[in-house]
């Protein structure tokens, strides 16, 4: 279909959801999606609303923290050679939406900046609506929007290609970059070309972060040969570089706060911490004595659930990939408890998948020690559970396919949502 062609559908398909009408075509499912966060949240369909631009001192702050910086030559090297002959422009932008960096075509960037797309400005879906940036940002997983699917009409020249970018470390989600320019310059395959480009930026975050557990490594092994009783040497992610007189874990959690001196690590026990150049040494003293007694599962927060573990020694927290979301999900709203096989069906309509339900609950139970029985999968009976749910029952783990997760969101939600 000609560009032009499919722009007119869209917008038909647009005003058709906006009016609540039955639309000419579907709206893919991470667009109606959006559209429907947008209704919720009061988004103006045809209003072109900013928010406050940081300065260039508040840019260059968040510039210099940012993950990201190590990765620009690796985001440039795969994008920029391409970007002027396609009149395109390449934008990273942080876990907050904000654009940090912004280079490709003269005259694009010029446009750009008539749209308020320019370094420093927000670029959250919450701000400007349905956009390669902040629906990324939201769905945590590559999004193209085309023309008309951007919620506010004012973008509706232009097209847009976003994929995160996560640190390999821990998961967390680091930013965005995008590809964005006319629609009539975008080609379907721009959403691939993006996407393999952000995999290789993490594959060069993983490579730094294994050199940086090789350097730890160097200087932990010397001493941890001298040292009597047990001990490991991990990054300040709690991955581990080096141990003596105990079987190797991958990773360890860290509690908040973590400094030296004397501290409780939920899969150690007492510990004393001491700084080493890279990470830390971590000495037991004790085993592990806390037990759980609380359980905070917040899903408020599209994209960023978490676990955190309260106990008689402190608390930690974990943060949940999406699976495990939905997983510790089904399980909070089941103190009784449910099999690999009621999990694998709420969870994959198959309950013949039950292979990968306990893999994934293998790692969950890693994490959280002490916290989740087994035959059946539940929480352990002297833990209390509390269950923290988005303001709007739709934005419950909003891109979970899990009927049951599916059933949740649906039996909430009130009439006049884009189907």
């Amino acid at each position: 279909m000609h560009p032009r062609e499919a722009t007119r559908l869209l917008k038909g398909v647009r005003a058709a959801a906006l009016a609540g009408d039955r639309p000419p075509a579907t709206p893919r499912p991470e667009i109606a999606e959006s559209w429907r966060r947008m209704l919720a949240g009061g988004v103006h369909p045809d209003r072109d609303a900013r928010s406050r631009m940081l300065s260039a001192a508040e840019t260059e702050e968040r510039r210099h923290v940012s993950p990201l910086r190590e990765v620009l030559p690796v985001l440039r090297e795969g994008l920029l050679p391409a970007l002027d002959g396609a009149l395109h422009i390449m934008v990273v932008a942080d876990a907050d939406g904000r654009l940090l960096w912004r280079e490709g075509h003269s005259s694009i960037l010029r446009k750009a900046d008539r749209l308020g797309f320019s370094v420093g400005a927000d670029w959250n879906e919450a701000v400007v609506g349905t956009n390669g940036v902040g629906t990324a940002l939201v769905a945590r997983r590559p999004v193209q929007v085309f023309s008309a699917e951007h919620f506010v009409s004012s973008h509706h020249e232009w097209t847009c290609a976003g994929a995160p970018v996560r640190d390999p470390r821990d998961g967390r989600l680091l930013g965005v970059v995008d590809v964005s320019g006319p629609l009539a310059t975008m080609h379907p395959a721009t959403l691939a070309w993006v996407s393999s480009v952000a995999r290789l930026a993490e594959r060069e975050l993983r490579i730094r972060h294994l050199e940086s557990l090789e350097r730890l490594r160097a200087v932990a092994a010397p001493l941890l040969a001298r040292l009597p009783g047990r001990a490991l040497a991990v990054d300040p992610h709690g991955w581990t570089a080096a141990v003596t007189g105990l079987a190797p874990a991958e990773r360890v959690p860290l509690p908040k706060d973590f400094a030296p001196g004397r501290v409780w690590v939920p899969q150690l026990g007492d510990c004393v911490a001491e700084p080493l150049p890279g990470g830390w040494l971590l000495r037991i003293t004790q085993e592990r004595t806390g037990t759980a007694t609380r359980v905070v599962l917040d899903l408020s927060r599209a994209g960023s659930w978490s676990a955190t573990v309260y106990g008689s020694s402190g608390s930690w927290s974990q943060e949940l990939s999406p699976r495990h979301a939905e997983l510790l999900f089904l399980l909070a709203e089941s103190p009784r408890g449910r099999s690999a096989a009621e999990l694998s069906a709420e969870v994959f309509g198959d309950p013949t998948r039950t292979v990968t339900v306990r893999a994934e609950l293998s790692r969950v139970r890693r994490h959280l020690a002490g916290v989740l029985a087994h035959r059946p999968y539940r929480f352990a009976e002297d833990v209390e559970v509390e269950l923290i749910r988005p303001e709007d029952p739709a934005a419950l783990l909003p891109h979970s396919t899990a009927p049951a997760v599916v059933r949740a969101r649906l039996g909430r939600t009130g009439p006049g949502m884009i189907p």
